[in-house]
């Protein structure tokens, strides 16, 4: 009470009120809940009263708590959680996280530990390597479990769970429930009460949202005007990809703008250098990835650009949701440009049930010209679109072969005969891979076309992974 006191804390926020009476009575929980609600003291309160109320010396290299978390940025957050609360009950505590030497953490855990803030991965392998072990294990919390998902760290979450005690409380945490989600929590839990506060489809009423339309290639310097004109106290950036990241950090930096970009290419050490930088306010803007910027939990982000809209509708919720904390007001910013942006758009508006106010920074008398994404294709300019008129994503289209840009496969004759030799091997085995569209076959003729578009040129060569 007197490290909360310290802290600041005057009263429960809702997930802390609804989650700490049913964890004390040492029932499992699932927990439905976004970033930025108050669930890590949600968890991390109860456990540490009762750690209290049955104090013991943890045996050599085992721990009482587990704490699972997607990121290692998040991980190192939770642990300064419990350290700032449990700062006067003298409790032992590691972080384990990949990116930095695994020695530091086996001789941390040698002599036991209290509690353990791991990353899947890591935790595995410190497993394997028997440096820890879970036979004494009382409490495990699993925080932003959809992204565990997503990241695919739910066989090594399974792998962990098998090598704990069955007689355990387990506190599972997650922004959303999707099946694979819920089937992992329901063979982890035993009667567990349910606990839901801020559905994923709301929405900060103090943000104020805008929608940019853009012509294709205008984002950058759109990008740099936006963030010297807007009174910007702290930016957050997302971009779909890597590479995206650094060309917009490389252009911001051009333009004077002090940027850094975070994502999983990164080192760690690096990582943590630019979180303090962009935290004290020396860098105004960060560039980021939605993995990379889990866990980043910064008080003052007035303003979350979306340079690239996402896929996945409720991903726009958790991004612009690192604005308009803690009672003040935010802007969230989409620009969007082109056909497949058009249609993430109106799935994020189904999602929060609102129509977000549009810009036009179109020219409407500008003439067609080509996409840099998509040599040898066209780019309607707002003038050209009919109002109304479905949108085609530019990079589905199903004739199109990715590994030779702007050509199209030969076409089927009309009388029923087959063209080509590809043609034969498409019709012998339709099925095709809607990734990099090469034909999914078995047997020598499917090798044979394979081998015809590697000599060619094919995807090996000039079809490389953005990410």
């Amino acid at each position: 009470m007197r490290a909360l006191t310290e802290e600041n804390y005057l009263a429960p926020t809702p997930i802390q009120a609804q989650t700490i009476p049913v964890a004390l009575e040492g029932r499992d929980i699932i927990g439905i809940a976004q970033t930025g609600t108050g669930k890590t003291a949600a968890f991390a309160l109860p456990i540490l009263h009762q750690l209290l109320l049955d104090r013991r010396k943890p045996a050599p290299k085992s721990c009482r708590v587990v704490v699972l978390s997607p990121t290692r940025e998040l991980s190192g957050q939770i642990l300064d959680s419990f350290n700032a609360y449990g700062r006067h009950l003298r409790l032992t505590s590691t972080l384990v996280i990949g990116g930095v030497p695994m020695g530091r953490q086996v001789r941390a855990l040698l002599g036991g530990v209290e509690i353990v803030v791991a990353t899947p991965g890591r935790l595995l392998d410190l497993i394997h390597s028997n440096a820890i072990k879970l036979a004494e294990v009382k409490f495990l919390v699993l925080d932003e479990a959809d992204r565990m998902l997503d990241m695919g760290f739910i066989n090594d979450i399974r792998k962990i769970a098998a090598k704990l005690p069955r007689q355990r409380q387990t506190l599972f945490f997650s922004a959303t429930m999707p099946p694979d989600i819920a089937e992992l929590a329901h063979s982890m839990l035993h009667d567990p009460a349910r606990v839901a506060v801020t559905p994923v489809s709301s929405t900060v009423e103090r943000i104020d949202q805008r929608v940019i339309q853009l012509e294709p290639g205008a984002k950058l310097p759109f990008l740099t005007t936006l963030l010297k004109q807007e009174a910007v106290d702290r930016a957050l950036v997302f971009t779909r990809t890597k590479h995206g990241a650094d060309k917009v950090v490389k252009n911001l930096v051009r333009a004077g703008i002090s940027a850094h970009a975070i994502h999983g290419n990164k080192s760690q050490n690096h990582r943590e250098r630019v979180l303090a930088a962009f935290r004290c306010g020396e860098a105004s803007v960060m560039v980021a990835t939605d993995i990379a910027a889990r866990g980043i939990d910064v008080d003052g982000i007035s303003h979350v650009v979306n340079f690239d809209l996402p896929n996945v509708p409720e991903t726009y919720v958790h991004r612009i949701g690192r604005t308009a904390r803690a009672g003040s007001s935010g802007t969230a910013i989409s620009l969007v440009a082109g056909g497949e942006e058009h249609g993430y758009l109106r799935d994020i508006e189904r999602l929060i049930r609102l129509s977000l106010p549009r810009e036009d920074r179109r020219d409407p008398t500008a003439t067609p010209r080509r996409d840099p994404a998509r040599p040898g294709a066209k780019v309607q300019t707002a003038a050209k679109v009919q109002p109304g008129a479905k949108i085609r994503p530019a990079a589905r289209s199903d004739s199109a072969d990715p590994a030779r840009p702007g050509k199209r496969n030969r076409r089927r004759r009309t009388d029923g005969k087959v063209n080509s030799s590809a043609d034969r091997t498409q019709q012998q085995h339709p099925a095709r891979d809607s990734a990099h569209g090469i034909a999914r076959t078995d047997g020598l003729q499917g090798v044979a076309f394979l081998r015809r578009r590697d000599r060619s040129g094919g995807p090996h060569k000039r079809n490389r992974d953005p990410h």
